[in-house]
Formats: structure tokens, sequence, C-alpha cells
């Protein structure tokens, strides 16, 4: 991190950090796309980004690529959450982040580094997002997104083969192995953390706007 701020961005500047959690699958990236769409329609292209739990896998130089295939992804510590606090701290004083970019077909971090800027709202998605304290203290806004495993399921699959160059067998070994228990014991316990939780099914412009509506008030508070 270059610890600089953005040119003719404040280095005072706090930004409000939105966190949504929720199985995999379950719409958290779509969720967070639509609000970052939605306060930038209203405020500006530079009023909102999006940053995700998934660039923080731990890298694993020293384990051949057999080793790191095996290695449990769903549990909590397979994420350097210590690293996003750091980036989330830094994002709220107003300097700019450089943030990892995971090759997720050789379950390593490339060499490229994504640069994100500070801006008036980050929301953060994660599938293991709330089961970290100093991260869910971090956060001004925590939403739980939930879904029916056999949505979530079919979800992940699809983008599993499509994007990450996996069997539809091995994916299905993995959600039986590891996604569902730790789905039950990580993610949905730490529903109880969260200050809304929307569904499946619900109307996902009418939750943008609900939630977009809490972060509106959130900024007003601090102005």
């Amino acid at each position: 991190m270059s610890g600089r701020g953005r040119p003719g961005y404040p280095a005072t500047a706090v930004s409000i950090l939105v966190g949504i959690c929720g199985g995999s699958g379950s719409g958290k990236s779509t969720l967070a796309d639509r609000i970052v769409h939605h306060l930038q329609a209203g405020r500006g292209a530079d009023a909102a980004c999006v940053l995700s739990f998934d660039a923080y896998y731990h890298d694993l130089p020293h384990l051949p690529f057999e080793e790191r295939a095996t290695v449990n992804y769903d549990h909590p510590d397979s994420l350097d959450h210590r690293l996003l606090v750091y980036h989330l701290q830094a994002l709220r004083s107003g300097q700019e982040v450089a943030v990892p970019v995971y090759d997720f077909t050789a379950h390593r971090r490339s060499a490229d580094l994504h640069i994100v800027d500070p801006c008036e709202v980050v929301v953060v998605e994660g599938i293991l997002l709330f089961a970290f304290a100093p991260v869910r203290d971090e956060l001004d806004l925590r939403v739980f997104r939930r879904c029916p495993e056999p949505v979530r399921f079919s979800r992940r699959l699809e983008r599993d083969v499509a994007e990450r160059g996996r069997s539809p067998a091995s994916v299905q070994a993995q959600l039986a192995a590891t996604v569902r228990p730790m789905h039950d014991r990580y993610v949905e316990p730490n529903a109880s953390h969260a200050d809304l939780i929307t569904h499946h099914g619900q109307d996902l412009a009418g939750v943008t706007e609900r939630i977009a509506d809490r972060v509106a008030r959130l900024i007003g508070a601090r102005s």
C-alpha cells in the first residue's frame, strides 16, 4: 500500500463500510454491485466501490498444486482477515489500498495487485465476512443474504465449472466435504450479527433501495 490518498480526496475522509455476508451462491456479489450502481447513480461515480473478501485467501506458495487443491477454502483459516481489516482501516482514513488478485485455478495469489481508491461507501462482500469479530467491528452496516441451499449450489456449480475449471463431480464432492458443513458452522450462525437480513426471492430493487436508504442515513449522521 502506498499510504497516499487519491488526488483530490481528503486524507481525513471517512468511508461508510457496508458488509454483505451469506452462503456461496446466495447473491452477495449481485446485491453488492446493485448497491454500488445505485449509489453511483445518485451520488456520482466515485461515491461507492466493492471489495471482495475472496481476494484475501492466503497465498500458499510452499505447497504443490495437488496439496493446495485439497485445502479447505470454506474454513475461516483460509482467509487473511488481518489484511482485510488493515485495508478497511486504510480506506476509512483516505488511503488507497493494493488488493491481492487471487487465481482460483492455481489456488494462488497472482503477481498482480488491484488498486482500490477510498470512496464515500465501500461495500465488502464475502462468505465468511461475519466470522471474524475484528472485521465485523469495522463495518457500519451488516447485511446477511439468505438463500436456499439448492439455489446456492446450482449457482456455485455453474460458476466453478465455467470460471474455475472444475468438474461437476469435484464441485459436488466439495459441497458434501466442506461447503455444507462450513456453512452450517461458520456462515449461517453469524447471521445473528446482521443489522438487516434479506432473502432470496425478495425484489432486489426494493432491497437495494432499503439498504441505500440506511447508508444515506449513516452518511447524514456523519456530515
